[in-house]
């Protein structure tokens, strides 16, 4: 019997781009109310979410972001990357453990539930109660990529009580000491707080992942890799692609307004850092839109291969700073993507990329 070579295989964020999932919009729900999910996003949009939560996106938000979604889908096939689709799920049915009830949210963003570390590809623990489920949208693509060759692991699923989350929390102010809304009584994760790079895994600790969850990840991982910490000075940090992004070896795109340049790992000495400019400004409905994930949404790229990065047609000075930079950007809209999670990094999970494992540092 041949050996099976599996159909997942992804290293680092820029090798060859050859296969991807993409998210799905169909069913998207305002998430239920809950403290890590009001802490993570704009004090208006808290109050709407606790009014509306349990409910559907409405229309108006859905259609164009579903248009722009199409359009990306078929630049990706244009590229000859291969797309694959979670299935349509109704996130409004309400499901429960001992501790809590919820509804759902959606599966808009393949990049935090699943994690690809070479051929292997993780179900994470994420904090939200109402993305406990998430992944069970994505398991016939699992069921299909296991049972040709590749590896399936699922991280411990949380208990999510009380315990994990700290009584009377608020975000803190920027003169204050920063905290979390985590506590470490269990490990919890979003995938999207980690990024690749070879043998070296980059992290950032969150209000969607705790100590317990990176040190998780370390000890399941093993020798083979090394996993660093980038600290954030995000008031209300949520996930790594808008503070910290290898674009090719050597080359790493920055946030400065999050990332203090002098603190970053002394491996990183070697390489080009990459200082992010200004987010072009929006105007009226689109600046509500992607003030959900924050104002640095044009650092929301995806690599195709090391040199093609397709990034946000509305940020002109992102595209013309990818230029200097020796990269061809392609560009492409998804603006209205950011209230279901973010833009082309987010809505990705790149399952397979043409490249091995290697170290990229001395």
């Amino acid at each position: 019997m041949e050996p099976l070579v599996s159909p997942v295989g992804s290293h680092n964020e820029w090798d060859p781009l050859e296969e991807v999932i993409v998210g799905r919009l169909d069913g998207a729900t305002i998430p239920s109310r809950h403290p890590v999910v009001s802490c993570n996003i704009p004090r208006w949009a808290a109050r709407f979410q606790r009014l509306a939560a349990g409910f559907r996106f409405p229309r108006m938000l859905i259609e164009p972001a579903q248009r722009e979604l199409d359009q990306f889908i078929t630049l990706l096939g244009s590229l000859g990357v291969t797309v694959r689709r979670p299935e349509a799920v109704d996130h409004r049915r309400r499901f429960s453990t001992p501790d809590w009830k919820s509804r759902g949210f959606g599966n808009t963003c393949p990049r935090d539930s699943l994690l690809v570390i070479g051929d292997e590809i993780i179900e994470t623990p994420m904090a939200w109660p109402c993305r406990y489920f998430e992944t069970h949208s994505y398991r016939p693509i699992l069921k299909d990529y296991f049972r040709r060759g590749a590896r399936w692991t699922a991280a411990p699923r949380p208990q999510l009580s009380d315990a994990l989350f700290e009584a009377r929390f608020s975000v803190p102010r920027a003169h204050e000491p920063m905290r979390y809304i985590l506590t470490e009584f269990e490990p919890v994760f979003d995938a999207a707080d980690f990024v690749r790079a070879g043998r070296d895994i980059f992290v950032t600790r969150s209000n969607v992942t705790n100590r317990s969850g990176i040190e998780w990840m370390r000890r399941h991982l093993g020798p083979d890799y090394r996993v660093h910490e980038i600290e954030s000075r995000c008031r209300a940090p949520m996930h790594i692609d808008t503070t910290f992004l290898p674009l090719a070896p050597g080359k790493v795109l920055v946030n400065p307004e999050y990332v203090d340049v002098d603190r970053l790992p002394d491996i990183l000495r070697s390489w080009d850092v990459l200082i992010a400019p200004e987010p072009d400004p929006l105007k009226g409905p689109l600046l509500k839109l992607t003030s959900m994930c924050g104002r640095w949404l044009n650092m929301n790229v995806l690599v195709i291969d090391g040199k093609r990065v397709i990034a946000e047609r509305h940020h002109i000075t992102m595209l013309r700073a990818l230029e200097s930079w020796g990269f061809e950007p392609i560009p492409c809209d998804l603006l209205h993507y950011a209230p279901f999670g973010g833009s082309f990094h987010c809505a990705t999970l790149d399952v397979r990329r043409r490249g091995t494992l290697e170290s990229y540092f001395s």
